[in-house]
């Protein structure tokens, strides 16, 4: 029989789009550069400002014009650009560098890790392992927190470089990417690297621990655990502004990305409908039912019920194995990613990019997502399976635990349910940021798929009361947030017969 697909219980229409949308982002970089020159002219009392990003909003490129537009100002002598991993601080380097010129860019990496750095970010910045090494005309210092962060670092920095234009510290502008990220205990490490700093991030991002672990024994109000970001928004001295737009996700998931950033003003997509596409001829019976209500670009659930019982609530081979036979159906018709072609303003240029198994592409194709480690070890098992049968590359198609991929872009994301089979709510598995991860990766098709129950276990799980150390309510995922989520998702039942097995 064929799967009836319902539709999301929550949608809506939203008709700006292309360089309508993308120009609310423009507005607030062009805002975000005037405050910042300000505060390095000492006309406007600003220590912090907090660029808030939804995922996919295009943060990278809002945070390379402040960048170039800093550096420039008469009262900037040099600025810092911290990260959290060394995965982050490479892309930064070789786009930074690309903009502003090799020989004033230094990317500043340890010794152990000076093999990884790619071959873009050396050929578009100084790449050098010693404090001394660093160009003394440089006018960018590109560094993970830790490495900035180390002991005396700081003080060796300003006894090479001398004082910025400050006159007391290194740099006169730290700028932190992924700033919701970084937690407070790493951030103060490094906080007195310039007067100013620049928090630009998605505050979707995982938390570097668990909310709810507060290991201070003093104010209990402060948690050095917890991003640094969290302690500024109501400071007087603190400027922040949300961006308006997103790039990343197709038009009809745009109320999935509301429900995660339910209290902003405005969220508007710079896809319309239409820009993004699956392609895969061939496809027959409940394969084609299921990947072509994913091409359609709803978030889509698909429950499936008459499977053996799992080992575990996160250890479910049953569920992995329909994941496989959907992938494999898929990759034994082929498809193809299409997507329309946008100028750095959001409009259209005309042409139509696309993208198969067995092409180069930048980005993975298909990612399989999973909460717990053994879970992840299920699905790897999967994707090597289908990369051995169909001749797939690893960026055709990739299995990861959800926190590894935090800050990664991929085509279609297939992904077991953070709460699937589970009989209560779980701390680890139903964290806001856990999820707001699984659901936000994709360009182009979402499905998530559980056993049925996640209704039952919403509506009968207790309410948590209050909020930790002033988090906002959201950000927790209590069970209503749950449920306002679910409610953007186009909804399937698939019932496997015991001859199916």
């Amino acid at each position: 029989m064929p799967i009836e697909f319902s539709s999301p219980a929550c949608s809506t229409v939203d008709e700006v789009h292309h360089a309508r949308a993308a120009s609310g982002n423009a507005a607030v970089a062009d805002e975000a550069i005037g405050v910042l020159r300000d505060a390095l002219s000492g006309a406007a009392p600003v220590d912090r400002i907090l660029l808030k990003a939804a995922a996919g909003a295009g943060k990278s490129f809002v945070l390379k014009r402040l960048v170039a537009d800093a550096i420039e100002h008469p009262r900037c002598r040099r600025i810092a650009v911290v990260a959290f991993t060394n995965n982050q601080i490479h892309p930064l380097a070789a786009s930074l560098g690309a903009t502003l010129g090799a020989d004033r860019v230094c990317l500043f990496v340890s010794k152990h890790r000076y093999g990884d750095v790619p071959d873009e970010a050396h050929a578009n910045a100084t790449v050098v392992t010693t404090t001394s090494a660093i160009p003394l005309d440089c006018d960018v210092v590109i560094s993970t927190s830790h490495k900035l962060g180390a002991i005396s670092e700081l003080k060796r920095q300003m006894d090479h470089f001398g004082p910025g234009h400050n006159g007391a510290s290194p740099f006169d502008v730290l700028f932190v990417d992924e700033a919701w990220q970084l937690p407070h205990h790493l951030f103060d490490k490094v906080a007195k690297a310039a007067p100013i700093a620049v928090g630009v991030g998605d505050v979707g991002q995982l938390p570097p621990l668990e909310i709810g672990a507060n290991p201070w024994r003093g104010d209990p109000g402060f948690n050095p655990y917890r991003a640094w970001p969290t302690d500024s928004h109501e400071d007087a001295r603190t400027w922040s502004v949300e961006l308006p737009a997103v790039w990343r996700p197709t038009a009809a998931h745009l109320d999935l990305w509301r429900a995660f950033y339910p209290e902003w003003d405005q969220l508007h997509c710079v896809a319309a409908p239409g820009d993004r596409a699956l392609v895969a001829e061939g496809l027959s019976g409940i394969a084609a039912d299921v990947w072509r209500q994913v091409g359609s670009g709803v978030p889509t659930l698909l429950e499936v019920a008459g499977l053996p019982a799992p080992e575990a609530a996160d250890v479910d081979l049953p569920l992995m194995g329909v994941v496989e036979s959907l992938l494999d159906e898929l990759l034994t018709a082929g498809f193809a990613l299409e997507s329309a072609e946008y100028d750095d303003a959001g409009t259209p240029t005309g042409k139509s990019l696309s993208a198969s198994p067995g092409d180069v592409h930048d980005e993975q194709l298909i990612a399989v997502l999973a909460t717990r480690n053994q879970a992840v070890d299920d699905a790897t098992d999967v994707v090597e399976r289908l990369r051995t049968k169909h001749s797939l590359s690893d960026t055709d198609v990739v299995a990861s635990t959800v926190d590894s991929w935090q800050g990664q872009t991929n085509g279609i994301t297939v992904a077991i349910h953070p709460l699937s089979g589970a009989a209560q709510l779980d701390e680890f598995n139903s964290a806001f940021g856990r999820l707001a991860v699984t659901c936000t990766r994709a360009t182009h098709g979402l499905l998530m798929m559980a056993r049925p129950g996640l209704d039952q276990l919403l509506g009968e799980a207790p309410a948590r009361p209050g909020t930790p150390f002033g988090e906002p309510g959201n950000r927790h995922l209590p069970r209503q947030t749950h449920q306002r989520i679910l409610a953007t998702f186009a909804r399937g039942t698939l019932t496997i017969e015991p001859d199916d097995l």
